[in-house]
């Protein structure tokens, strides 16, 4: 059973779209359903909240590399 689809209206950057035709027609795919994709990925890492995993690298990095400091510091 298909899911049901709700129409809005709204604008976008034509360089943007552009783009998100392109994607769809290399994909074999219809523009709506790659723009459902986007739309999905973007919420969903708003859901979620926590930082990328190339963020958390670099501060563990940091830390590591910090690690004499703190320990001075907490002194």
């Amino acid at each position: 059973m298909p899911v049901p689809r709700e129409k809005f209206s709204s604008q976008a950057s034509p360089e943007l779209l552009a783009t998100m035709r392109e994607i769809a027609r290399t994909e074999g795919r219809q523009f709506q359903a790659v723009l459902e994709d986007a739309l999905r990925q973007y919420v969903e890492s708003r859901a979620h909240e926590k930082p990328r995993s190339t963020v958390m690298a670099h501060f563990q990095a940091s830390v590591e590399r910090n690690r004499r400091l703190g320990e001075l510091l907490a002194k």
